[in-house]
């Protein structure tokens, strides 16, 4: 059984997803061992995660299990997408070309800007006074 499983790790803002692709699944998708409808609130982060799997019209044919630690939701959520459409590469590399157009395989750099000393937060300044 451990052998017959495709794994790939998604990252996303400051959240790490590990996620296994179980073949011969009916499209059941597990988030930190809850039902992906009970963990993720939002329809769109639901949405989200399920785009490569259907992009590859591979939802039936396999199980997700994911586990993600780090961040929030939005960030959660793009971490195990980036997981799965590296584990279909893992079971699939012919699949590479429609996930890279998509943009799937791509890590989003995008994380928050650090606070700067001497301001209010990374680009907004205390209010200035001239008296």
């Amino acid at each position: 059984m451990a052998d017959n499983r495709y794994y790939a790790t998604g990252k996303r803002k400051t959240s790490v997803a590990r996620c296994w692709l179980v073949p011969g699944g009916s499209g059941k998708i597990v988030v930190n061992k809850n039902d992906v409808d009970k963990y993720f609130c939002r329809e769109t982060d639901i949405m989200l995660l399920r785009q490569p799997l259907v992009l590859t019209e591979t939802g039936a044919q396999f199980d997700v299990m994911a586990t993600v630690v780090g961040g929030g939701t939005s960030g959660q959520a793009g971490a195990v997408r980036h997981g799965i459409a590296r584990a279909l590469l893992e079971f699939n590399p012919e699949l590479r070309t429609a996930l890279k157009r998509a943009g799937f395989l791509t890590r989003d750099p995008r994380k928050k800007e650090r606070k700067k000393y001497g301001q209010k937060g990374a680009r907004a300044s205390f209010q200035f006074s001239k008296r």
